[in-house]
């Protein structure tokens, strides 16, 4: 998954003064184009997520393709190739995110396959990553890996039973049956 969330010279998720701190300013970028997304629902998706976990917000997501996700990890990680999510916390405090992630829409799909699970869900576990990565969980040692990967796991479940798909309808993104390896749960 993701490394630790590392800071940008430049906030693009715009800061809004005064905003309450239960009030969320979402940001979506599709700039992918191998899998469409539904955007109103990620946005919906993300939203009940932040509301469920009690959180204000002002968060970018940025879904983007394999070559772009290369370019960020080794621009601000200095690490090679694509990679699922990378989390950026531009000054997040306990009731309120304030960050943005990038999203490999390809690398979802790959990882989907790897554990039987749909691509949309994966998309979605990246989401709650990040946000559980602006929350201050750390995935660098074995034991705070551990920790955050059951709260990960818990999120996952819960919108898992939350109804509809991120896939746009009608391209196919629920894959058949199999439970997910890291959840026991099916599709």
């Amino acid at each position: 998954m993701s490394r630790r969330p590392v800071p940008l010279p430049a906030t693009p998720v715009p800061t809004v003064p005064g905003a309450s701190p239960g009030s969320v300013v979402l940001l979506l970028r599709n700039r992918q184009k191998d899998h469409p997304v539904c955007l109103r629902a990620l946005r919906r998706r993300v939203l009940d997520l932040l509301a469920a976990m009690g959180l204000g917000a002002e968060l970018g997501v940025h879904l983007v393709g394999p070559r772009e996700m290369a370019r960020v990890n080794e621009a601000f990680l200095g690490h090679e190739g694509s990679t699922d999510v990378i989390t950026f916390d531009h000054g997040s405090t306990a009731g309120r995110l304030h960050g943005e992630c990038f999203i490999s829409v390809a690398d979802a799909v790959a990882q989907a396959r790897d554990f039987g699970t749909s691509w949309d869900a994966e998309v979605v576990r990246y989401v709650i990553h990040a946000i559980l990565h602006l929350r201050g969980f750390d995935d660098l040692d074995p034991a705070a890996r551990r920790v955050m990967k059951r709260q990960e796991n818990r999120w996952v479940r819960w919108a898992a039973a939350q109804p509809g798909s991120i896939a746009r309808p009608g391209t196919g993104g629920r894959s058949p049956g199999r439970p997910d390896a890291r959840t026991g749960r099916r599709p």
